[in-house]
């Protein structure tokens, strides 16, 4: 890895930026919405704020950030899309009540891309990793362990802390942890570190009861695994020790039965524990192909609408080609981080946005499979969309770490590209 690099090199010729038209666009979008629907009947202040706030976060984030380091400025563009569409829906959602998520959620975005400067900046300026990686581990694993000491019981699992009167959920940094903690040591081909820390993981989420964070790390470490090392024996092993383990949690907790079986038919626990995906359902049936409108429909009777089930909401309001556009962006995302993650020149820097993309895309493939009733339910958050802080800062700093490989990646072109010139002018390589 080289250790030092050329501030002032030039930059490459590139053809990754998106037009600076689309960012103004989206902030238009956003503008647009909040002001139509802090319109509606009397005037809403609140509404009126978000709808300068909003777009100015998208604007930080997308286009006055990058001017400080190299940046994929589409991959910027789609997360913080998600993110405003997040607030957006919540306000929309919760406007005449007593609830102020939609504010809490601008709050929480605001946050988010303080944590995604962060976690770029930790992976540009940081070169050795090894006492960071150490002092990283030993953090996290008391911070995922506090809610058995600590924590509060939500939804069947016990993996909440109250924090000054705020509730965190731990599993939801630790994600950040275990992908620097994999990352590094599969790169150095260490295994039992990372081994033992990951075991350590999810023997704590399986005491937690969270069995869908569980099920996300679990696959993230065994694709890391794969990407790693090539061992398909061992990968194959470990899918089918993950295949015996939901054999073995359906025969022990109630509660993944009753949640199978609700899956295969939510219709007969229609007035009990089916009602929630019923609800869901019909929500995304009423919306139709174009919805019934922003801040219409009856999203409130869908249990936790605001975050297990909010891409319901958003098929109900904007409809579902619209749902359809949204998973297209989680998919672009994912292209986006996977080509990031193949022009890395360093293998913990390759590792680390495979890694990023892939936590991502389970996740999103989880929840939203849930809502589908592709899955069993499982309650986990939709990226950047869902309602809560740490699952915010989580998803922001996920993107700050493929992000901060992405930068270095344009860094190392930048470097090429000197290189090239300075040859080219000495006569030592032809003219392009």
């Amino acid at each position: 890895m080289r250790q030092t690099r050329r501030a002032s090199a030039p930059k490459a010729p590139s053809r990754r930026h998106p037009d600076r038209r689309l960012v103004w666009v989206i902030m238009l979008f956003f503008f647009s919405a909040f002001l139509l629907i802090s319109l509606k009947g009397q005037i809403h202040w609140q509404g009126l704020a978000l709808a300068l706030v909003v777009p100015v976060l998208i604007y930080i984030a997308t286009m006055w950030l990058p001017r400080f380091f190299p940046a994929d400025k589409l991959l910027l563009a789609i997360a913080n899309f998600l993110c405003a569409l997040g607030v957006l829906i919540l306000y929309s959602t919760d406007q005449g009540t007593d609830t102020t998520r939609g504010l809490q959620q601008a709050v929480y975005y605001g946050i988010g891309i303080i944590a995604m400067l962060f976690c770029i900046l930790l992976v540009r300026y940081i070169r050795r990793w090894k006492f960071m990686i150490i002092l990283i581990m030993g953090g996290a694993a008391i911070l995922l362990a506090l809610p058995l000491a600590i924590g509060t019981e939500q939804n069947g699992a016990t993996n909440w802390i109250n924090v000054g009167g705020t509730s965190l959920q731990p599993s939801e940094i630790v994600k950040i942890a275990l992908l620097l903690i994999l990352s590094y040591y599969l790169s150095e081909r260490r295994f039992l570190p990372w081994f033992l820390f990951a075991g350590f993981s999810l023997v704590i989420l399986m005491f937690q009861m969270d069995l869908g964070t569980a099920l996300i790390y679990y696959a993230t470490t065994l694709f890391l695994f794969y990407s790693a090392t090539g061992n398909l024996p061992l990968t194959g092993l470990g899918i089918l020790g993950s295949g015996g383990a939901a054999i073995l949690g359906y025969q022990m907790f109630a509660h993944v039965k009753k949640r199978v079986a609700i899956w295969r038919n939510p219709w007969i626990y229609y007035e009990t524990s089916g009602y929630q995906i019923v609800q869901m359902l019909m929500a995304i049936a009423s919306g139709g192909l174009l919805g019934v409108g922003l801040g219409l429909g009856a999203p409130r009777v869908i249990p936790v609408y605001f975050t297990d089930c909010i891409f319901a909401v958003i098929c109900e309001q904007f409809g579902i080609i619209f749902g359809i556009l949204v998973l297209v962006m989680y998919v672009i995302l994912i292209l986006r981080g996977t080509s990031i993650a193949t022009s890395a020149r360093s293998s913990f820097h390759a590792l680390l946005a495979m890694g990023c993309t892939v936590i991502l895309g389970i996740q999103t493939f989880v929840i939203i499979g849930g809502v589908l009733k592709l899955i069993p339910l499982t309650g986990v958050t939709m990226p950047f969309v869902s309602y809560g802080g740490t699952s915010m800062v989580s998803c922001m700093g996920i993107i700050g770490l493929l992000q901060g490989v992405a930068s270095i990646n344009q860094d190392d072109l930048a470097y090429d590209y000197e290189i090239s010139h300075s040859l080219q002018e000495e006569g030592q390589l032809p003219e392009a």
